[in-house]
């Protein structure tokens, strides 16, 4: 029951997901051929919005559901790791025609084949953990 709030945010944000035509495959395929605003639109309100957000918890003190300070700690900055990390994520997205929230969504939707793009994602992220002191951050 304590975690009722985060799955009704889950499912208000798929419908959301799915009535913006953001898990369409064809809405995906037309930003990678650079045919269409819609994608680009889309990521660009989100990374405002979110740049926006960040700007108000930090000016505010704003506190996480558990009455936590939300702090924020400076990264290294190298654009080589953005640069082959963006690149790995973006052929992830390419190759599977979904990016990590849409693939719940699809298969809510009957696409069952996404569940192996899901393993894999979860799989992906279990041997980040595994080599993650080794990689260079």
């Amino acid at each position: 029951m304590k975690y009722l709030k985060f799955l009704l945010t889950g499912v208000v944000f798929g419908i959301v997901m799915a009535k913006a035509e953001i898990i369409s495959w064809y809405r995906i395929y037309e930003m990678f051929r650079f045919e269409s605003f819609h994608m680009y639109g889309i990521i660009g309100s989100a990374v405002i919005l979110g740049a926006l957000a960040v700007q108000i918890i930090k000016r505010t003190q704003l506190k996480d559901i558990e009455g936590a300070q939300i702090t924020f700690n400076p990264k290294n900055r190298s654009i080589i790791r953005y640069l082959v990390g963006g690149t790995i994520f973006g052929l992830g997205w390419a190759l599977a025609g979904a990016c990590p929230g849409p693939m719940f969504v699809l298969v809510g939707y009957g696409y069952l084949s996404l569940l192996i793009v899901i393993v894999g994602a979860v799989l992906g992220t279990f041997i980040y953990g595994l080599l993650r002191n080794k990689l260079p951050h």
